[in-house]
């Protein structure tokens, strides 16, 4: 494919040039899109620039330019006729669907589409970039405060970057995908990125990121009940759940269960003003209330929803059978399962996991169930894995 020259930068800082600018997108078969924010301040992104390229245009929205209206970028977004193109989707999608209400269609995530393709676990965009485009990216603005005005013109330079390189690793990889004839796994991988519950989180689970090893279910109900008071206060304020109370804090409100605001002041992490105001006073009464819950209402271990214990021995098997299987079809493993699928396998009859479903399970899925009945084995040939099927 020949090299593809790059037009010139534009800096858009006026509605009616990023109103002009999407229009002519719109007439584009697919769009490059990244985003530039800042969040170690807030617990909602906030967004400071959007980069957009296609064949004729190369783009630096300035978001945080004074009466810019973005509304025309939620229309290209929209638009059904033009694929957007992302490496690394699901923060940029976040940003989009809070900014928008809906997340970005039709969508297509590099990042996903390289797995697919064989270049192994979350390929990052440098890799992809030496691969495909045949040059590097510029790291120097990596860590730049976005939020800061004016722009330099190394910043636009370097946000113009992750969308013009980005055309021509779309275009590598999607012509490396359609001759290997798995455009369609990829399609089905952006199912779950389509899906806005993919990018919010719900107070009610939050306790679950935390991953407690805890069997104590009265400790996991008052964990339950601190977190989600935490990701909902957070989100309030808009501010990181860290600075409001952190992990470590939070689990020893939990083990601790205070009742008072000098008990809660006593946790290590927690100020006596913090335990004092409002927000000390309402995660108080959380606590109240879930120390006063039933034993039904309380949650079961994370580990027991696993189900009785997979065999050690089986889930080391599908492993190898898993990498087996990647090899052989130039996936990155992590894509097909991972150790949690494995462990439901290996505890499950035919359990409801991805691994199981679409291409997954014709490339790994089957093989999978086969290797538990007895009906596949496991042999070595020269120095590869070969499968040993029964009959």
């Amino acid at each position: 494919m020949a090299r593809m020259q790059d037009p010139p930068i534009r800096l858009i800082t006026q509605s009616a040039e990023l109103a002009e600018l999407c229009e002519r997108l719109r007439t584009e078969p697919f769009v490059t899109v990244d985003t530039e924010f800042m969040r170690e301040r807030t617990y909602w992104p906030e967004l400071c620039v959007v980069q957009l390229a296609g064949a004729r245009d190369v783009a630096v929205v300035d978001a945080q330019a004074e009466g810019m209206d973005l509304a025309p970028l939620g229309d290209l977004l929209a638009d059904p006729a033009v694929v957007k193109v992302f490496h690394a989707a699901r923060q940029d999608v976040e940003i989009f669907l809070l900014r928008f209400g809906a997340v970005p269609k039709p969508l297509f995530d590099t990042q996903v589409a390289a797995m697919v393709a064989g270049f192994g676990d979350q390929a990052s965009y440098d890799s992809l970039v030496r691969a495909l485009a045949g040059t590097s990216i510029d790291k120097a603005h990596r860590f730049s405060d976005w939020s800061v005005r004016p722009l330099s013109a190394s910043q636009i330079a370097y946000a113009a970057g992750d969308v013009t390189h980005l055309r021509r690793v779309y275009l590598e990889l999607r012509e490396r995908l359609l001759k290997e004839g798995r455009l369609d796994w990829v399609a089905q991988e952006m199912d779950a990125l389509l899906e806005p519950s993919t990018y919010i989180t719900e107070p009610e689970t939050a306790w679950e990121r935390l991953k407690p090893k805890s069997a104590n279910r009265r400790f996991l109900g008052v964990l339950r009940a601190a977190a989600a008071w935490r990701e909902a206060e957070a989100q309030r304020v808009n501010i990181p759940r860290g600075r409001l109370v952190k992990d470590e804090s939070l689990a020893e409100v939990a083990a601790s269960a205070p009742e008072t605001v000098d008990q809660l002041a006593r946790v290590r992490g927690v100020s006596e003003g913090f335990a004092k105001g409002k927000s000390g006073a309402t995660l108080l009464a959380a606590i109240a209330e879930a120390k006063n819950l039933p034993e039904d209402a309380l949650p079961l271990p994370l580990e027991a929803r696993k189900g009785a214990g997979a065999s050690p021995a089986l889930v080391a098997l599908l492993k190898v059978l898993l990498a087996a299987s990647a090899e052989a079809h130039n996936v990155a493993p992590k894509l097909l399962a991972d150790t949690e699928d494995l462990e439901r396998l290996a505890s499950e009859t035919e359990p409801d996991i991805r691994a199981l479903s679409g291409w997954r399970r014709e490339v790994f899925g089957a093989d999978a169930l086969a290797l538990k009945t007895g009906q596949l084995a496991l042999g070595v040939a020269g120095r590869r894995v070969r499968l040993i099927r029964a009959g």
